[in-house]
């Protein structure tokens, strides 16, 4: 594949290569590491509105920068109307080449812990402390650099994955973007959270037409599925190709763009 054949494809080979010094003991949501991370072109921005049971239950506010040698993915997610509050934030870093540089995450409300994956030679390596804790616990996966970050909680990380569906499986045609109709595409992820790989397949369900606060659009709509949760996201392809709903199957779970 020629990543230069049109311009989603090289939008998302130079997915960052933004080089993170900072130790597992720097907090990675401090203010100078998040605004060294923001140098750089904005690429989109903007927030996630989570509703079960159609009731708002959190937030993800997120930022993608892009950068001369790569960009940056940073969320944060809070919860929202519920009697113990949650927060989290997270920064992914991506190198050029779509393998990952670093990711890390820090809970900072109602409790307190923090984990990063990082490389290690041409492998995956996890660091994570909990609470209190001083002791640093250490996971090593026998999976390439290049599997993708899908933790609990992010929802941004979805919309990447999504660009990186699309600039795999679909072509740019004289009339626009054709993607080959329930044709699969395999990535391997990695779940920091639950400390798990996973096997995904994506593939594109064609044209659906959504009804959003905005009104009734048309959007192309693909399906992500592991063994534990099949998600279906609708994606603006006259508009950056932003996400702009996503669903979980079989639950009342929305997440739409604010």
């Amino acid at each position: 594949m020629k990543c230069s054949s049109y311009r989603l494809r090289a939008f998302v080979i130079a997915l960052g290569c933004l080089t993170l010094t900072a130790s597992l003991s720097a907090a990675p949501g401090s203010k100078d590491n998040r605004e060294k991370e923001r140098d750089g072109k904005p690429v989109d921005a903007g927030s996630f509105g989570i509703y079960q049971n159609g009731n708002r239950v959190g937030t993800e506010t997120f930022s993608i920068y892009q950068t001369g040698s790569g960009s940056t993915i940073q969320a944060d997610f809070k919860t929202e109307n519920v009697s113990n509050p949650a927060t989290q934030t997270s920064t992914m870093l991506i190198g050029n080449n779509g393998d990952l540089k670093r990711y890390e995450w820090k809970e900072l409300s109602p409790g307190s812990a923090e984990l990063v994956v990082v490389p290690n030679d041409d492998f995956l390596t996890q660091k994570w402390r909990t609470g209190s804790q001083e002791k640093e616990h250490e996971q090593p996966y026998l999976m390439p650099v290049s599997t993708t970050i899908l933790d609990d909680y992010s929802f941004i990380q979805r919309e990447v994955l999504a660009w990186h569906f699309i600039a795999l499986a679909c072509s740019k045609l004289d009339k626009g973007l054709q993607c080959p109709l329930k044709q699969r595409t395999q990535f391997a992820i990695l779940i920091p959270h639950e400390q798990s790989s996973a096997a995904l397949s994506a593939e594109c369900l064609g044209r659906d037409r959504v009804t959003l606060k905005s009104g009734a659009v048309d959007l192309m709509k693909l399906e992500f599925k592991t063994d534990a949760s099949t998600w279906q996201i609708w994606v603006d392809d006259r508009d950056q190709y932003k996400v702009l709903r996503m669903t979980v199957v079989g639950e009342n779970t929305i997440i739409e763009r604010d």
